[in-house]
């Protein structure tokens, strides 16, 4: 039987969030939304608060805090702005946690201790025009030249990519290799030949920036290596696993504001002469959305709970991931159902929560990759 009574300090977390985020993020995500702008300011807020580097210990950084209190803190914020929660979810579970995790002494005072503090932000870079699933088949290429790598290619899809100070890149040393011939990088985005060559347009959270990024045989020191040569795509796979704890908390946040616009309206709006939160269809409707998100809620809590114990969470991981992401999608849609006409509107907030609800199928693997994790720990295979 698992416990999920918080803590003191977990629950004060979770106010701290829930009070930024309704005090600072929401008044302005419709309008950030609108105009494609970074939330740079609000970003600077929410490092001052510890949410940028929530589960690195303090001495290097960070707020020192578990992943169950990471995870109610992500819910808070995707509630008022996703868009805000993408950004941090990127900094906290795939950028900061792979450094803490497997980068050395130096790699952790030079780069994790201002990317855990908030004073930089990081970007992780796996994704390719041709290889989007697939993390084995790596176009970029890292060639060893002496003290340095020599790093070409193109990296897609990348939140945060316009607007980060480091990217953590993942580039095949050894084409002979496969799986054991990719590598991780970090690489500072102010080094020539790296370039942001395409800011993408989005379906939803659009005031986080999404990213084409070209290397144009960009010199990497080779002390940036993470780990050891070879070590890329594990490194890769285990972030992914804490990063799909973070989209799912994303993912509950998202439902949990479709939901509160919808009860807020059921009981403003009449039909009928009566409530619409007075007919039995509606109130089934609600009944049901509150039902899922208490259900992922808990599959991401279960999860967060096996990577603070130091357990394997790989399914877990992926079923919060899997489950959250849809219960977003079919709640956002329920929602705009509930509203009705005014629900396709932008006037309403519900037509945005179901753009950004979408996403959450998609980036950090894809619900039919998650699919395919969980059967293949059900079955036991490698």
């Amino acid at each position: 039987m698992v416990d999920f009574e918080f803590t003191d300090e977990q629950a004060m977390i979770r106010n701290a969030a829930r009070d930024f985020a309704d005090k600072e993020l929401a008044a302005g995500a419709a309008e950030r939304d609108e105009k494609e702008q970074f939330p740079s300011e609000e970003i600077k807020k929410m490092a001052e608060l510890g949410f940028m580097g929530m589960m690195v210990p303090e001495e290097a950084g960070g707020a020192g805090m578990d992943t169950v209190s990471y995870v109610l803190a992500l819910e808070e914020i995707s509630r008022a702005d996703a868009s805000a929660g993408v950004i941090m979810s990127v900094n906290n579970s795939l950028v900061c946690w792979g450094l803490e995790k497997f980068g050395n002494d130096m790699q952790k005072e030079k780069y994790l201790k201002p990317l855990a503090s908030g004073k930089r932000l990081g970007a992780f870079c796996l994704s390719e025009p041709e290889a989007g699933s697939d993390a084995v088949n790596q176009r970029t290429t890292a060639v060893r030249d002496g003290d340095i790598y020599l790093l070409n290619g193109t990296k897609n899809f990348i939140t945060n990519g316009a607007n980060a100070d480091v990217l953590l890149v993942m580039a095949t040393t050894d084409k002979t290799k496969g799986a054991k011939g990719v590598s991780a990088f970090i690489v500072e985005k102010s080094l020539p030949g790296v370039i942001v060559s395409k800011k993408e347009h989005k379906l939803g959270i659009r005031s986080s920036d999404t990213a084409q990024i070209t290397f144009q045989d960009c010199r990497v020191p080779k002390e940036n290596v993470i780990k050891e040569e070879g070590f890329g795509f594990k490194f890769a796979m285990m972030t992914l696993d804490g990063g799909r704890i973070g989209i799912a908390s994303q993912a509950i946040g998202i439902a949990r504001a479709a939901l509160d616009a919808s009860l807020k309206y059921v009981k403003e709006r009449k039909a009928f002469d009566q409530y619409l939160r007075e007919f039995q269809a509606i109130q089934f409707k609600l009944a049901e959305m509150h039902t899922n998100i208490e259900a992922a809620h808990l599959l991401t809590l279960s999860a967060a709970l096996k990577k603070d114990r130091g357990e394997k969470f790989t399914k877990e991981a992926a079923m919060a991931k899997l489950f959250a992401s849809k219960v977003a999608v079919d709640c956002a849609l329920e929602a705009i159902q509930i509203h009705g006409g005014y629900g396709y509107l932008k006037d309403f907030p519900v037509e945005r929560y179901l753009r950004d609800a979408k996403i959450t199928e998609i980036y950090e693997g894809t619900s039919e990759i998650q699919r395919i994790v969980i059967a293949r720990e059900v079955l036991g295979l490698k």
